[in-house]
């Protein structure tokens, strides 16, 4: 069955989404339900100093919930890696942002808890704020430790300053990148409920299960087995579900048990977009020296991220950001700062990416700018400079196996050199100008240095009592096809026809903890696990069958002997081992980053209207490497998604801040691209195969997201001649830039 794999059947949960027989978080209402609203801040810094209920309110059946009704024995806080944010801002504690959670109410219905927050007012006494990367930066308000520097990075290789001294050209420039809203098609939510026993329960739209009880366990004070996670069929996430659940769970759990009845808590649209994690914007100051044949010679880079008014995952974000920012070029002298800085904007967090489109942006603007002041065409430059097998990265880390730069260059290169050209390739004219763009990049698959080694995921493939097969997993799937992969993976291992596997929503008390799902590693690193934990059940199945004289193709029979007369359910649970020569250092930041990287480049042609500045992306072509598309179709689907997320984001997707407040906080005014919009998009699927991956699988979900920005960018330099170095890229951007010449 191994030729099902590199095959596109349809999808698992194909059927109950595209029929509404999938049940989403809103779905589920048990009896006795009640519904949960959270009482926000309305100013970006401020010591609250009172909570008061409107007396002519009438509170009857309303459960009010405080900082004071966390359990002493728990802690008020969001677990995650500062611990540095709470569930709720205590009393006299310090506000840090516009709509941070201050209380919470639960009612009967949606309409009389939304009038009850109405009824909370709020007793602050305002500090100043601090609202952008430079005000950050001077401190002169201490958000965060002295200097409001949540994390820093250094990497360095080589001599810069001497590198810098010996190249006869240097292009330096500043670049800038705003926050991206997610803008998941499903808003968040969570629905909890406290079990007679003193467990509690928690279903929710969410990435990481066990994201979500950690945090549950350090709020109460509980172990494992107290709290279980559940997750509801999710429609989305791209990183905005990572570690955000973990806030609403806690909300939800502390109304519940104060109600003693199941609380259920749904953002609405406008409070999903003001109060949850974005992309991080960020500041990039970027100089390169080249030789005078184009060969790069050194790079000096400073990036700094907003990561807004607690640490959430900044730190990790900046990590990737950084170990990107030389992309996958050759330089001998290296030197990379990154900084993530506190602000009193909302959090910034998860967004697929992860850090690297801002630092990719800057390097692929950067190798325009030298490709147009060196007279060298810019796929040879790239070319000229691009990582080959035995390079070495600014970390130290040799790249041993699956490098991909000549196959992803080659294959856009070609798509662009095909006859007849493109219509995009037409003359302009008066009124509308031409560019195109290019990007090459990279993106580290799977977590960096030594992260996989300390998750150690797990998977279990296990024997149903009807003689098929089970992958047990806490890895989502959120529409990205997880599900129907993990079958196509376990099929195959175990020569089964991939309907047979059954892959069921996670819920902590059924699943191992495979790690969270993200960084473009369900399917290389926790795909691979489920490949070895199927072929050991495999090899289980007919050691047993043969122990016992059965038929070892009767899978229904060795089931049911198994669990009448032997161990119980056959079953087989793999922990995931680093392959062989892994190597990191986290003090000095140097050595193997990631296990393997993937490879991509992007073209873009657009129109410009010269009068409007509106912009038309004509055609985008975009080539990834991707190791082995195990469901090509849904691989095919990622790029062309990530693709057009990536150029949204680009061009429409401006989140709008005021005063540390969201602005743009609902889908009129926070545009996203649609069918309208999309252009013609040409996704080349690449496969150079990753030795320890399944079936040589890589990463795809995030890597589309990287480029395509740069790409963009590029190309409205070429048709407007100026220089295009923050996005995204919106009219009255354009006309700014235009005008300052």
């Amino acid at each position: 069955m191994s030729s099902l794999v590199g095959t596109s059947p349809p999808r698992i949960d194909g059927v109950a989404k595209v029929t509404g027989a999938a049940r989403y978080v809103d779905d589920l209402s048990p009896p006795n339900l009640l519904y949960g609203r959270t009482v926000r801040s309305t100013v970006p810094h401020a010591v609250l100093e009172a909570i008061e209920l409107d007396p002519a309110f009438d509170w009857e059946g309303i459960t009010v919930v405080t900082a004071d009704d966390i359990p002493a024995e728990g802690q008020n806080v969001v677990a995650l890696i500062l611990d540095d944010q709470p569930a709720l801002v205590p009393l006299g504690g310090t506000i840090r942002h516009v709509d941070e959670a201050v209380a919470l109410v639960a009612a009967e219905t949606k309409e009389r808890a939304e009038a009850a927050r109405a009824h909370v007012r709020l007793k602050v006494r305002e500090l100043a704020p601090v609202l952008s990367i430079e005000e950050a930066l001077a401190a002169e308000t201490k958000l965060h430790n002295d200097d409001n520097v949540f994390k820093r990075f250094e990497i360095l290789k080589g001599d810069v300053e001497a590198g810098l001294a010996a190249a006869e050209h240097v292009i330096e420039a500043t670049y800038r990148t705003g926050a991206q809203e997610q803008m998941y098609i499903e808003p968040q939510g969570m629905l909890a409920h406290w079990r007679e026993d003193g467990a509690v329960e928690v279903t929710g739209s969410l990435q990481c299960p066990y994201y979500v009880h950690k945090a549950l366990k350090v709020l109460y004070g509980l172990p494992d087995e107290r709290v279980v996670i559940a997750q509801s069929v999710t429609g989305g996430g791209f990183g905005g579900k990572e570690e955000y659940p973990s806030m609403i769970a806690a909300h939800t759990t502390l109304l519940a048990k104060k109600a003693g009845r199941p609380v259920k808590l749904v953002y609405e649209r406008d409070e999903d977009v003001a109060a949850t994690t974005k992309r991080h914007p960020s500041r990039t100051v970027h100089k390169l020296g080249f030789n005078s044949d184009g060969e790069l010679v050194a790079a000096d880079i400073d990036v700094v991220i907003d990561g807004g008014a607690y640490a959430t995952l900044s730190e990790v974000v900046l990590s990737r950001a950084v170990l990107h920012a030389s992309g996958p070029y050759r330089i001998p002298h290296v030197r990379i700062v990154g900084r993530a800085v506190a602000t009193n904007h909302p959090p910034h967090g998860a967004f697929r990416g992860f850090g690297a489109p801002q630092t990719t942006f800057a390097y692929e603007r950067q190798m325009a700018k030298a490709a147009r002041q060196l007279g060298i065409e810019p796929f040879e430059l790239r070319r000229k400079n691009a990582y080959v097998l035995g390079d070495t990265t600014a970390t130290g880390q040799t790249l041993k196996e699956s490098v991909a730069s000549a196959e992803v260059l080659d294959a856009v290169t070609a798509a662009l050199d095909a006859t007849p050209p493109h219509p995009s390739r037409r003359a302009p004219s008066a009124n509308v100008k031409r560019g195109r763009g290019i990007s090459f990049y990279f993106h580290g698959a799977g977590f960096t240095g030594s992260g996989e080694e300390r998750l150690k995921g797990q998977a279990t493939v296990a024997l149903t009592g009807a003689g098929d097969f089970e992958v047990r997993s806490s890895s989502t799937d959120i529409g990205q096809g997880a599900m129907t992969t993990f079958a196509q993976i376990a099929g195959s291992a175990l020569d089964v026809d991939p309907a047979r596997v059954s892959v069921p929503t996670p819920r902590t008390d059924r699943v191992p903890d495979s790690g969270p799902t993200v960084a473009s590693r369900t399917c290389m690193v926790v795909g691979h696990v489920v490949e070895q934990a199927a072929a050991k059940l495999g090899d289980r199945i007919k050691a047993y069958a043969q122990e016992h004289g059965l038929d070892a193709g009767d899978t229904a029979a060795v089931a049911t002997h198994a669990r009448e007369s032997g161990p119980g359910e056959l079953l087989a649970t793999v922990t995931y081992s680093p392959p062989p020569g892994i190597v990191w250092d986290d003090q000095t930041y140097s050595g193997d980053a990631y296990p393997v990287f993937g490879w991509a480049c992007c073209a873009v042609d657009l129109a410009v209207d010269v009068d409007t500045l509106e912009v038309t992306v004509e055609r985008c072509v975009h080539a990834v490497d991707v190791g082995k598309a195990i469901n090509p179709r849904i691989v095919a689907g990622q790029i062309e998604g990530g693709t057009l997320q990536a150029l949204g984001w680009a061009l429409w997707e401006a989140v709008g801040y005021e005063g540390g407040r969201v602005t743009t906080n609902r889908m009129t005014n926070c545009i996203i691209p649609t069918s309208i919009e999309a252009p013609e998009l040409e996704a080349i699927v690449v496969e150079v195969p990753y030795s320890h991956g399944p079936h040589g699988a890589k990463g795809v979900g995030e890597i589309p997201m990287d480029g395509p920005a740069a790409a963009v960018a590029n190309a409205l330099e070429d048709a407007l001649g100026v220089a295009t170095d923050e996005v995204p890229l919106l009219p009255e951007v354009l006309l700014r830039l235009r005008t300052q010449g």
